[in-house]
């Protein structure tokens, strides 16, 4: 009961309304990045970051036990409800299939019928690939989890915290579905594919002749990275807004939802 009753605060009394603003609490931490591993390939829970953003660091987690690997909730930031979205490294990598991108679509859907404003986390490598995959529909649930956040009507941004790869930059509210902000930490790498895959293809020929590839490849590899995943890069292509520093999440989603609801 005391479940329900959070819910129900979350929520707008009727439908068409506004949820209920409340005064502002404190977040669980100060800077999230704190719970991020710099390397790619290292896991952790993202839930402790949503914790170090949103009030009194509570999310209330919907759908927890299915799909573990897309984390969905409802949280309050600055006082005002959000619904969160966020990749959940911890599971799988991050990576998105059928079953995260039917529950994230859902939630997206959810939201967008009781105007709450969408905040997205993203950390994944991109969509999991295979037969299996294929068997389970992830082109089709992926394709609803696109449409729903570009058909979503509510404010809708996004943080990309560590990595955004392949269809992922994509679905995960980008600005070509229409994301009204779209923020990346200094660190984080946005594109096509990683810089290790990104060069085997480029540079198959090259690597294959060369005598030394391991020191080639790490080489390519590094200086890909650096021309095009980071995220200034991606901020001078249009698809980020701005690069903040970790410690600014909370007050830019805090000053973008604020000034999106004004206008």
């Amino acid at each position: 009961m005391g479940l329900v009753r959070e819910l129900l605060g979350l929520l707008p009394q009727v439908i068409g309304q506004r949820a209920e603003i409340s005064a502002p609490a404190s977040p669980g931490g100060s800077d999230p990045s704190v719970h991020v591993p710099e390397a790619a390939r290292r896991v952790y829970d993202v839930r402790e970051v949503v914790a170090a953003i949103v009030d009194g660091g509570r999310l209330l987690e919907i759908s927890s036990r299915w799909a573990r690997n897309m984390v969905t909730g409802f949280a309050r930031l600055d006082g005002r409800p959000v619904g969160v979205v966020a990749n959940q490294p911890r599971r799988l990598g991050g990576v998105i299939d059928a079953a995260a991108s039917e529950k994230a679509a859902r939630f997206v859907n959810m939201c967008d019928r009781f105007g709450i404003p969408l905040v997205v986390l993203v950390d994944t490598p991109g969509f999991m690939p295979g037969t299996r995959q294929e068997g389970a529909g992830v082109i089709r649930h992926g394709a609803s989890l696109l449409r729903a956040f570009a058909g979503a009507s509510v404010p809708r941004v996004t943080v990309v915290l560590r990595k955004a790869y392949g269809g992922a930059v994509i679905t995960m509210n980008s600005k070509d579905l229409g994301a009204d902000m779209v923020f990346a930490w200094p660190g984080a790498e946005i594109g096509i594919m990683a810089a290790n895959q990104a060069v085997g293809v480029v540079h198959r020929r090259r690597l294959r002749e060369a005598p030394d590839a391991d020191s080639l490849g790490a080489e390519l590899a590094a200086a890909y990275a650096e021309e095009h995943l980071t995220a200034t890069a991606a901020a001078a292509s249009g698809f980020i807004d701005e690069v903040i520093e970790p410690a600014d999440t909370r007050a830019s989603l805090a000053w973008a939802l604020g000034s999106l609801e004004r206008s």
